[in-house]
């Protein structure tokens, strides 16, 4: 029988584009379509593990020190010395994946700064349909145990399930980062490692806002409010949003790096993020008093001041309320007056799940619109409105305003107009940490169309629009968040938003996400990529031209996989040999950044 060879795959990028393109029509990235990260399946790999009798190693993230971390936790770091990679059947006798459901006491902070993250997967535990969208039921260290577990979750737009080992990072026969209390439940444990993994390490965890990880766990869009500036219906809308299954989290800002991690006089910890886990309103005295409760993921820090555990204002409530909603000491959660919380703490962040309207009297869906964007050096980063002589390089996005908003909505004295959130996402930046890169400072302005451009299909604003003509809305700041958000309201009408770095040259990935409440459209103001492929047909190898297979060998190597600058090479060589006067591709020039003219806000521990 014949050798099988197969041939292979020459792809430009725009084919791959469309290919990409085609397989999201087809659904592929939805949460009931999930994408196998790095490729890995896990039902196959599992059963591959079972069928040889050996306990999975995953060594796409290997059980080595460059998985811990590239500083802090790099391969020289003091802070790494005798930690052994462990699992938990090595540890305990009869290790459990989830006890009696997944609960806020099963995430307990260990020694990386992520309590950002550990505050979104407390609150995911709140809702059970949310928590087994990212934690998949059937997982367990008795049936079927392989060592292999995985976890689903929202990557820039789509799902991605991904694949772990259950070896965990292990000092003195103790998890070394995230643990339960319990100390037998692992599932939390081995969620960090899945986000770990898709970040490149865990120490690329270190420091972050609690919406990204609840977007992370929904595929929503955080709001964040001031609480110094909040609505005055503020505890209205953390009962709507708690009703919703909407998570929310909590933080106090720092006034300096002396202050991170400082404890307050009532224990409060400064920019620490906290989870703020129910609501309620209880008879006090005759009077109705707002509550909060709120959860520490270190565990043991506790508010100390009015409606803590063990405070004098419970013995004046209904024994019965009080047993339902007091919890138990030490655990890290605990009760305080929303006016209290009002005070002591500095921001709140509500992750929108649908989304929905935080401030409509009724729950409905938004519609939602999402675009994938790139900023290029020398191309399409031209920074913000700072440089007039290349703001206008940026990518554009027109968005199409249609319907007003219903007259019931809390917007009590304000003109008519159209309700909409945009979301400006940048892309992997956790994983270029190790390289020395991080956030970018990053957001977006919107402009009206000109009356005499309204209903054209695709115009991209030149310069002169932008120095004749101001912004009609922009981002509140220019911030080097993952994410930066914010809720308009504008007269129905054509738009253009250009999403930004602070300054040029930066290069970076981004998706701006556009929800309306009501019927809105939306378009790229640039040249759409689009092209109709015949169905791929696999060469034979006496099809391919010798020469050219010569060449690609010569340049790809044994992984027959090329770069775009060797395919750059290979079109070169082909052009020259058919007479072509000139190269193709030439390289282009490369400005020189312009210095900053900002101060980003520090992330948060």
């Amino acid at each position: 029988m014949a050798e099988e060879i197969i041939a292979p795959v020459y792809c430009t990028g725009v084919s791959a584009q469309v290919q990409k393109q085609r397989a999201k029509d087809l659904g592929l990235g939805r949460h009931e379509n999930a994408i196998k990260y790095l490729g890995q399946d896990y039902d196959q790999l599992r059963a591959q593990c079972l069928q040889s009798g050996a306990l999975f190693r995953d060594e796409a993230f290997p059980p080595i020190t460059q998985s811990l971390g590239f500083k802090e936790l790099g391969p020289n770091s003091s802070k790494t010395y005798g930690i052994k990679w462990k699992r938990p059947t090595e540890l305990l006798s009869n290790p459990q994946f989830i006890v009696d459901g997944a609960t806020r006491t099963d995430i307990c902070q260990g020694a990386l700064g992520d309590c950002w993250l550990l505050a979104a997967i407390a609150s995911l535990t709140l809702n059970d349909t949310l928590l087994h969208r990212v934690v998949p039921h059937g997982q367990s260290f008795q049936n079927g145990y392989a060592g292999i577990f995985h976890f689903q979750l929202w990557q820039f737009g789509e799902w991605v399930d991904v694949v772990v080992d259950d070896l965990l990072p292990t000092k003195d026969g103790k998890l070394v980062f995230v643990h339960s209390a319990q100390g037998n439940e692992f599932w939390s444990a081995l969620l960090e490692k899945a986000y770990a993994k898709v970040n490149g390490s865990y120490e690329a965890l270190s420091g972050g806002s609690t919406s990204e990880g609840f977007e992370d766990f929904t595929g929503g869009v955080t709001e964040w409010y001031e609480l110094r500036k909040a609505p005055s219906d503020l505890f209205q809308i953390i009962l709507k949003a708690l009703e919703r299954g909407s998570l929310l989290g909590c933080s106090i800002d720092i006034s300096s790096v002396l202050d991170m991690e400082a404890v307050t006089f009532k224990k409060l910890v400064k920019g620490h993020a906290y989870s703020l886990t129910g609501a309620k309103q209880v008879n006090y005295q005759g009077q109705m008093v707002s509550l909060v409760r709120m959860r520490n993921p270190w565990g043991e820090v506790e508010w100390t001041g009015a409606w803590s555990d063990g405070s004098m204002e419970w013995n004046n409530v209904d024994p019965y309320e009080r047993d339902q909603l007091r919890v138990k000491m030490e655990d890290g959660e605990f009760w305080m007056s929303f006016r209290d919380f009002m005070r002591e703490f500095t921001r709140l962040e509500i992750c929108n799940l649908t989304p929905d309207a935080l401030k409509s009297r009724s729950v409905r869906s938004w519609n939602t619109t999402l675009y994938e964007g790139t900023w290029r050096r020398g191309s399409t980063a031209g920074g913000c409105r700072n440089y007039p002589a290349t703001f206008w390089v940026n990518p554009q996005f027109k968005i199409r305003l249609e319907e007003v908003d219903e007259e019931n909505d809390d917007y009590g004295g304000r003109e008519s107009g159209c309700s909409f959130v945009l979301a400006l996402m940048q892309k992997h930046r956790r994983r270029e940490r190790r390289f020395g890169r991080d956030m970018e400072t990053i957001g977006f302005a919107v402009y009206e169309v000109p009356r005499e451009l309204v209903g054209r299909p695709a115009v991209h604003l030149k310069r002169d629009f932008f120095l004749a003509n101001s912004s009609r809305a922009r981002s509140e700041q220019f911030i080097n968040l993952r994410e930066v958000s914010t809720r308009f309201r504008l007269p129905p009408g054509e738009y253009v938003v250009v999403p930004s770095t602070f300054e040029p040259n930066k290069e970076g990935d981004f998706v701006l996400r556009f929800f309306s409440e009501k019927k809105a459209g939306t378009q790229e103001l640039d040249d759409q990529i689009q092209a109709n492929l015949p169905d791929e047909r696999v060469l034979s190898e006496g099809e391919i031209d010798d020469n050219f297979k010569t060449l690609f060998r010569q340049l790809a190597g044994e992984d027959l996989e090329i770069s775009v600058k060797e395919l750059q090479t290979i079109l070169n060589r082909i052009i020259s040999k058919r007479g072509c006067p000139r190269r193709l591709f030439p390289l282009l020039p490369c400005p020189v950044s312009s210095p900053p003219r900002t101060s980003p806000v520090p992330l948060r521990h």
